[in-house]
């Protein structure tokens, strides 16, 4: 009863990585890594610039409040011997030296006026609440507030032996300056230093994934056909186990490959033999086909057909195992697009119509004319057997590339079988369901990939909108050569007499023309 649990519990766990995964898929490790480092950065330097911030603020505003309470001090102390009566309280207040902006005010509790203000309007309202209830109680007391939109610190002082509250308010527009410079550096520092961050992140990124990329790339290489490509252990001691698993893998994937392509060339060879022995066992069977009976005569048309068909396999299987075990011989040679296409189709049954524009006329490729052929053969014997037969054969160019189409107008292909085709032995829904389907090997297609694939080129089948298949191969064409090398190859004199002539204006040259 407890392994189903465990089992949906893996399936669920397994569901939630894969959820995972592909949220992080748009990202790669590289952007993932230069990100986690810029959002550290970010993070370091906002903490390191709120501390240094409010620690800087909190001292600047404690030593200008310790500062200002000392001069509000000194002032209370200056008017506690001069307030006797409330006749001398404006001179007593008028003679205290303020800083300047500053504002001061004197509260005496149970006097006719008891707010009295000195040269500036300072109503008793506009001062804090807090501050005036704590002041007049008889402790000092301080306190920021703003004030006509600016920042005011405030102290009162209260006067016991005159039953009065000294107030001084003093503007801090210098000092929220200075804070709002010190914001301001604070902030750049941390945009500074999340750039730097983020540089520092993509490049330790880089340095830390190239043994990875290179991984990659090995990996690339190897499922292009490069089986002899290997990793470098040397310079990547933290990965010299994945390294090395690594070549091993590929050392027994090469192995195996090869012990395969062995297998399947010895197989194939071997099975030549018979094959022969049994065609001319046959041929001598058709020779006197008239002297056997008619059920006869249908039984030999079976045994020709399929040893007909067996032998094209057993062609295509060694022609694939040579082309598995690297030993296909390649041999290219430049060839104009027309007359190359041309050619191919000649040397099938014929009657297709080709359609050369005449921009791609003079273009030149680099190919193995055979193998071209054979490509060109395929395609149209598979529309001939599946679609009823080629109805177009197109040339085309495109960026440096150039394209033959063979179009059918067969009953088509299903997209999700598209790719497919081209492996060895599919034959597709369309071929299996189709007359004549028992002459194909299943290996028509996958040979025109793998000789697509010797000339760096590419091919694929598409559907046509008026209903059939199209199959596209494309194939990379020769650049053009300058005017100055074509003019060379039309005259291959005239190079040198060019360089044997002198310059235009220059005298000719008498070196060598005098008598030794």
């Amino acid at each position: 009863m407890q392994f189903p649990v465990r089992r949906a519990r893996r399936e669920s766990g397994l569901a939630g990585t894969v959820a995972v995964s592909q949220r992080h898929s748009r990202l790669g490790l590289r952007n993932r890594v230069t990100i986690s480092f810029a959002l550290g950065a970010f993070a370091l330097s906002s903490a390191l610039g709120a501390i240094t911030y409010f620690t800087t603020r909190s001292s600047i505003l404690h030593q200008e409040q310790t500062t200002i309470a000392s001069e509000v001090g000194t002032n209370a102390e200056s008017l506690r011997g001069q307030l006797r009566d409330y006749e001398n309280l404006l001179p007593a207040v008028s003679s205290i030296d303020l800083l300047s902006g500053s504002q001061s005010a004197i509260y005496i509790s149970g006097a006719t006026i008891p707010w009295v203000q000195i040269e500036r309007t300072l109503p008793y309202t506009a001062l804090p609440d807090s501050l005036r209830r704590t002041a007049t109680s008889g402790t000092p007391a301080s306190q920021i507030f703003r004030l006509d939109g600016k920042t005011q610190l405030a102290i009162g002082m209260p006067i016991p032996s005159a039953g009065a509250t000294y107030f001084e308010v003093f503007p801090l527009t210098q000092t929220a300056r200075t804070l709002q410079i010190i914001l301001a550096s604070l902030i750049a520092a941390g945009v500074v230093t999340t750039l730097a961050g983020t540089v520092l992140g993509r490049w330790a990124a880089g340095r830390a994934l190239r043994p990875l990329r290179d991984v990659s790339e090995a990996a690339l290489a190897i499922a292009s056909g490069r089986l002899d490509t290997r990793l470098e252990t040397a310079d990547v001691r933290d990965l010299a186990l994945l390294a090395s698993s690594f070549n091993r893998m590929v050392d027994r994937l090469q192995q195996r490959i090869e012990r395969d392509a062995r297998f399947t060339s010895d197989v194939s060879h071997e099975l030549r033999s018979p094959l022969t022995t049994l065609a001319a066992s046959l041929s001598v069977l058709e020779a006197r086909r008239e002297e056997l009976p008619e059920r006869s005569q249908q039984a030999l048309e079976l045994l020709a057909a399929e040893i007909r068909r067996f032998q094209r396999m057993v062609g295509d299987l060694l022609e694939i195992s040579r082309l598995d075990a690297g030993s296909a011989d390649f041999e290219t040679n430049v060839v104009e697009v027309g007359e190359l296409v041309r050619n191919a189709i000649a040397s099938t049954r014929g009657g297709v119509p080709l359609d050369v524009p005449s921009e791609l006329s003079g273009r030149l490729l680099a190919v193995d004319k055979r193998r071209f052929e054979r490509i060109m053969v395929n395609l149209l014997d598979n529309a001939q057997r599946y679609a009823g037969g080629a109805t177009r054969v197109a040339v085309a160019g495109r960026e440096g590339m150039v394209r033959f189409v063979v179009e059918d107008e067969g009953p088509g292909i299903p997209p999700d079988e598209r790719a497919r085709i081209f492996e060895r032995f599919a034959r597709g829904s369309v071929a299996a369901g189709s007359r004549g389907a028992g002459d194909g090997t299943g290996l028509g297609l996958a040979l025109v990939a793998e000789h697509v694939k010797l000339h760096s080129g590419r091919v694929w089948v598409e559907g046509r909108p008026a209903g059939g298949s199209k199959f596209v191969v494309e194939l990379p064409l020769l650049e053009e050569p300058s005017l100055d090398e074509q003019f060379a190859e039309d005259h291959p004199g005239a190079e040198l007499a060019a360089a044997s002539s002198p310059p235009h204006g220059a005298a000719p040259s008498s070196e060598g023309a005098s008598p030794s």
